[in-house]
């Protein structure tokens, strides 16, 4: 654990997990392209003519975000509704990050307050932290709002929202993220943060991009956690 680490979890009054990366691999088992390819064939049978660049598309976040700013809103709750069916599927089969319950547990047990920000659907969410038994920690779940893919990280208002939530001032929660858009929603919303670089090209990218803190494994934040 960096002395960095250390200081800065010392220093706050909140914790805010990204979902998928740090709690879970949320489409280990059920591919995110598997998703993606899924949501262009609703796009399909609803007529849309859909351009390669979007039908090699393999994230299904993009593929949402990217009809949500066509501005059509009945194809896009299409689209939301096919994604929030896939992602209930894919979390009764997601992989949990290791030592996420245990970050998660250990900054119950420092009295923190625990909240998830996810750009996957809130009911994913929650229905896997009800399944591996974490419900009863995390309050609130700030997820993707309901074919509204404008609202999702980078957009600070689901951070905010969370932040609200927990009565907490900005400058004294952390949220803990995998991805350069949570570091850029986090910015934002004027919360710290903790880059978890998951694969090792990110732990440059954090560095580069101004991350509070950068860990490779959760086991860092869960010790963090239990020394304050």
């Amino acid at each position: 654990m960096s002395a960095g680490l250390g200081r800065l979890i010392g220093e706050v009054g909140a914790v805010l997990f990204d979902f998928d990366g740090p709690v879970c691999s949320i489409f280990a088992r059920y591919p995110a392209p598997k998703v993606a390819a899924e949501l262009v064939d609703v796009l399909r049978r609803h007529g849309v003519d859909v351009p390669p660049d979007l039908a090699s598309e393999p994230d299904p976040l993009e593929v949402l975000r990217r009809i949500g700013a066509a501005g059509d809103h009945g194809i896009t709750r299409a689209v939301e509704d096919a994604l929030c069916a896939a992602e209930r599927r894919a979390v009764e089969t997601a992989e949990p990050t290791p030592y996420g319950r245990e970050a998660i547990v250990a900054a119950r047990q420092a009295a923190l307050p625990v909240a998830v920000v996810s750009n996957n659907s809130p009911g994913a969410v929650g229905a896997y932290l009800a399944s591996h038994r974490l419900a009863g920690h995390v309050s609130p779940v700030v997820g993707r709002a309901y074919a509204d893919p404008v609202q999702m990280k980078p957009n600070p208002e689901p951070i905010l929202q969370a932040v609200r939530a927990l009565g907490v001032s900005p400058d004294r929660c952390v949220l803990v993220g995998d991805s350069l858009s949570d570091l850029e929603g986090a910015r934002a919303a004027g919360v710290w943060v903790v880059g978890y670089a998951n694969r090792p090209p990110k732990v440059e990218a954090f560095g580069s991009a101004g991350a509070d803190a950068v860990i490779t494994s959760m086991s860092e934040l869960a010790t963090a956690l239990i020394q304050k």
